[in-house]
């Protein structure tokens, strides 16, 4: 199909994507800035971006989505116009077509029940975890090592939870049923109080820890069989401390009365006002 066969708005958005790929071309050669970045100094800038992201899509701020989703645009981008820069006989150099090319084919690959397998065989995956388990089944025959090869080092320990644990689930290890979940958290908790009732002695710190680790675990266990994401959830809930302390502040201010020389109970009085607000 040719460019002027495509319907009216994939063209526009085929070249709004070539307007930003221009204009990377010419800030990568005429902006001072621009040409000073590399890889490793875009890195903490992207992940900026995408936390910002990430908080846009917690407020429901569909025009603050749009913007930081256009940030992250501009940073793939960038990573791809660096990527061109390497000498043609570096076998690590890749454009943008590269990148887009790379990914479609491998959701293609991914997805042989929608497209088939190798020998254009359709395979049956008639649920959400039947297209899971087929993905890490791929993986493993693409090269990786393990099911959980595949998680980033670098994540969240809250995030990394979920993930290992999906992609446990995705090679069927698994629990059956929330129930089971639900006893192990009891046990963990029941494991975590033990480190702080033995013997009324001194506390070992690094059990204490592995216990609490335990336990969050086994938490992020069950919020995965509720179909609720402990990562949102936790991110709601700071928000909402912050919005009800912040409050707290406030009104104080207007009392003219000071925080720190606040009783818990004066202070609580204003925490039970900001539940209502």
């Amino acid at each position: 199909m040719t460019f002027d066969q495509l319907p009216a708005r994939r063209q526009e958005q085929l070249m709004a994507f070539n307007r930003l790929l221009t204009i990377m071309d010419e800030l990568r050669e005429q902006c001072p800035w621009d040409r000073k970045q590399t890889m490793e100094t875009l890195r903490h800038l992207t992940i900026e971006e995408t936390y910002e992201l990430s908080d846009a899509i917690l407020e429901g701020n569909r025009s603050e989505i749009k913007k930081e989703i256009g940030d992250l645009m501009l940073h793939m981008v960038f990573y791809s116009k660096i990527g061109s820069e390497a000498p043609e006989n570096d076998p690590q150099r890749f454009d943008v077509a590269d990148v887009l090319n790379g990914i479609s084919d491998k959701l293609i690959s991914r997805h042989p029940h929608i497209y088939g397998d190798v020998n254009g065989n359709k395979v049956v995956a008639d649920t959400e975890e039947k297209v899971k388990a087929n993905w890490e089944q791929l993986k493993l025959k693409e090269g990786n090592k393990s099911v959980l090869g595949g998680v980033p080092q670098s994540l969240p320990a809250l995030v990394k939870a979920m993930r290992i644990q999906e992609k446990a689930r995705g090679a069927g290890f698994d629990w059956d049923e929330p129930a089971q979940v639900w006893a192990k958290v009891e046990e963990e908790m029941q494991e975590f109080q033990a480190e702080y009732n033995a013997d009324g002695g001194a506390i070992d710190e690094a059990r204490a820890e592995g216990e609490f680790g335990d336990l969050l675990f086994s938490l992020v266990n069950y919020a995965r069989f509720m179909n609720l994401n402990p990562e949102t959830a936790l991110e709601r809930t700071n928000k909402k401390f912050i919005k009800r302390f912040q409050y707290l502040e406030d009104r104080a201010r207007a009392n003219g009365q000071v925080l720190h020389e606040m009783t818990l109970a004066e202070m609580d009085v204003y925490w039970e006002e900001a539940k209502r607000v």
